[in-house]
């Protein structure tokens, strides 16, 4: 059961400190997927699939960040 788990908070991946967070939709399907940008290669790094506004918060949740206000 994962009622007794305890809640784990990843580390911030080496080399994405300070990089922004970011989510990108892709244009022929449409599936959306959040990661740190990395602005120098436009690539997304350490990048996870976004169903809905809970997966993107528990992204910013799992490394101890502050989701932006929309």
């Amino acid at each position: 059961m994962g009622i007794f788990r305890k809640k784990v908070i990843k580390k911030v991946p080496t080399g994405c400190e300070g990089m922004e967070i970011k989510v990108q939709s892709s244009t022929c399907t449409g599936e959306k997927i959040i990661g740190f940008l990395d602005r120098k290669s436009g690539e997304l790094m350490y990048s996870e699939l976004v169903r809905s506004k809970a997966d993107i918060d528990a992204f910013y949740e799992s490394y101890g960040l502050i989701p932006p206000e929309e």
